[in-house]
């Protein structure tokens, strides 16, 4: 069965252990792309701060075509960088055809 986990520093993502999703406390983007790359196929969803995730953008677009992970910025404590939605619009844009996020 495939798990949903959070990656990024621990006060953006310790909440996330109370509805049951795995939390993955990493801020070096080297390491974080070491665990992405051992543990990916035990994931279905994982969300990774907009921090972490723009240190780590190469290692995460090896996953663009995959089924899963999903890999799905969310924003951190320090605020959001909008890096998140541009992700989900550029995927919505290349399944239908058009960016209907905006």
């Amino acid at each position: 069965m495939y798990k949903i986990g959070v990656m990024g520093d621990h006060d953006s993502i310790y909440g996330f252990a109370g509805v049951g999703l795995d939390v993955i406390p990493l801020t070096d983007p080297k390491e974080a792309a070491r665990f992405l790359r051992e543990h990916a196929g035990d994931y279905a969803i994982l969300y990774i701060t907009e921090a972490l995730a723009s240190q780590m953008e190469a290692e995460i677009s090896r996953y663009d075509s995959a089924v899963t992970p999903a890999i799905i910025p969310i924003p951190g404590v320090r605020g959001n960088t909008g890096a998140g939605l541009r992700r989900v619009s550029e995927n919505v844009a290349k399944a239908v055809g058009s960016d209907i996020v905006q």
